[in-house]
């Protein structure tokens, strides 16, 4: 798997391929925002309303591709923009096509994604996901730490409300560049 840390003109660029992306997901069944059946010029659009924020520095976002350059994965980081939260960041859209899950590639866009975030000296992250979700199994074994549930939090792609746990995750402090 190879990752690609887009710019907002890349991100723009990429917009159809990410939309469906989006809608393999949707139409999976993932609880990430939408409901079925979600338009591929919706979705276009969803996306390419991201690169404003990409471009701001309020989003971070990646991509991953399997030779020779087919999109099989995103992830995104979104940055608050108020002082007394620059310690923390939220994980959103971690997707996976449907065809190439199974392969580690949604644990490895965590991975890419925690990284990135803890060399950046965020040291907390949460995220939100469908109670009872396959996603919850991700989280907890990679060492999210579950802060709650919150009942009819979000309607699923068919628009059922669902409850939704709160996950955290503390990463290590950035260490501190060495004197001499």
């Amino acid at each position: 798997m190879n990752t690609l840390h887009p710019t907002a003109a890349q991100l723009d660029a990429m917009a159809g391929e990410l939309a469906d992306l989006l809608t393999d997901a949707v139409d999976d069944g993932a609880s990430v925002g939408f409901l079925t059946p979600l338009d591929r010029a919706e979705a276009v659009a969803w996306w390419r309303e991201r690169s404003a924020a990409v471009a701001a520095g309020r989003l971070l976002v990646w991509v991953a591709f399997e030779e020779p350059g087919r999109m099989l994965g995103t992830v995104s980081l979104a940055l608050p923009g108020k002082p007394n939260s620059a310690h923390r960041a939220e994980l959103v859209k971690l997707m996976v096509r449907r065809t190439a899950r199974g392969r580690g590639l949604a644990r490895a866009l965590l991975a890419v994604a925690e990284e990135a975030a803890a060399a950046r000296g965020i040291t907390l992250l949460h995220l939100d996901t469908e109670s009872g979700s396959p996603a919850e199994h991700l989280y907890r074994s990679t060492g999210w730490t579950a802060a709650g549930a919150i009942p009819d939090y979000a309607a699923d792609p068919a628009g059922v409300l669902r409850p939704t746990t709160i996950y955290y995750k503390r990463l290590p402090a950035a260490a501190a560049p060495a004197t001499g």
